[in-house]
This record gives C-alpha cells, structure tokens and sequence, in this order.
C-alpha cells in the first residue's frame, strides 16, 4: 500500500516539487488548481514518525504560499486578529470555522495530544495565513471567514499559466520567495 493512499504517484511528484521535499503523512488531495495540480494536501493528525500534526488543509501551491507570505509581511494577522477583538460577530464565525476544522481532522482521527487544537492560530487570533487559505481552499466558500479574505486578497493566483514542475516557479507573483 501506498505511503500516500489518496494520493496517486504524479500528485506524490509534483507535492515534493512544491515543497521541495516528500511530503509526510499526506492523505489526500484538498483541493486542485484548475490545472490540476495538487494545491492543498490533507494531512493525517499523526505523522509516520508518531509525531502529533494538527495542520490538516496544508498549502503546497507555491503562487498561494508566495502571496501569503506577502500578505503576513504586510501585517495582515495582525490587523485581523485587532477584529477578532472588537467583532464579535467575526469572532463568531471565525470560532465557527475552528470547529469546522476539528470535525474534518476528527474524521481523520483522533490524537490527544492535540484535542481543541486546530491550527493557524484558531479561534482566538491569526497567527499563519497559509493555513486559513488552505482550510478556505479546500472546505469551499463560507466556512472560513479569514481564509475567504486571504484567498480575496491573493486574487485568481491560479490564472497564471502552471510550470511543468512547480520547483522551477518558487518564486511565486511578484518574485517573491516561497515561505
């Protein structure tokens, strides 16, 4: 059986290209670019080694890890988590969207160890916008409230035309360097 069930060999390639390194404890394709290209992977909340790993929707695209690194160095987590503390309704949903994400890792299985743990700094602040934009990526629409804004702020980052092999693009719009 494959390291990597829901993964077929070419995805396998092109998410080590991405990363620049095998992907670990990956279990299925989150969601694809439009040129089909894996763009977010899911990943076990237990790593091969047994090491805890609470970041299930994990972006690999090197266009949407770029921008969000640009965004973070703008100082976009900051500025939302200042409104997480003063709208309550965005708090709402944003705690909303933490539970979003405990129930797809649950369903993956269970660890202990990381229990009411989601990731990218949920539900109380933002503290990584590559997961917020991989959980947004790969649960559609509505369930994320700040990873729909990240993805509003990176733009149509897929429209540009796609390398055949990712590894040669990791310098994302802009020229700016993979994260």
């Amino acid at each position: 059986m494959s390291e990597h069930p829901g993964l077929s060999p070419a995805d396998q390639d092109v998410v080590t290209a991405q990363l620049g390194r095998p992907p670990r404890g990956t279990a299925d394709v989150g969601w694809r670019c439009p040129c089909g290209k894996p763009g977010v992977v899911v990943t076990e909340p237990r790593l091969p080694d047994g090491t805890p790993f609470p970041t299930t929707y994990y972006l690999t695209c090197p266009r949407a890890v770029a921008g969000c690194s640009t965004l973070e160095s703008q100082g976009v987590m900051a500025e939302m988590t200042d409104r997480l503390g003063v709208d309550a309704d965005l708090a709402a949903r944003y705690r909303a969207a933490h539970q979003a994400y405990l129930a797809d890792r649950a369903k993956l299985g269970e660890v202990p160890e990381i229990d009411g743990i989601s990731a990218g700094g949920m539900p109380d602040r933002v503290k990584c916008l590559h997961v917020l934009a991989g959980h947004a990526l790969a649960a559609g629409p509505g369930v994320n409230v700040l990873g729909d804004e990240v993805l509003a702020a990176l733009g149509e980052f897929w429209t540009h035309p796609c390398l055949a092999d990712d590894s040669e693009d990791r310098d994302g719009p802009e020229g700016v360097a993979e994260a």
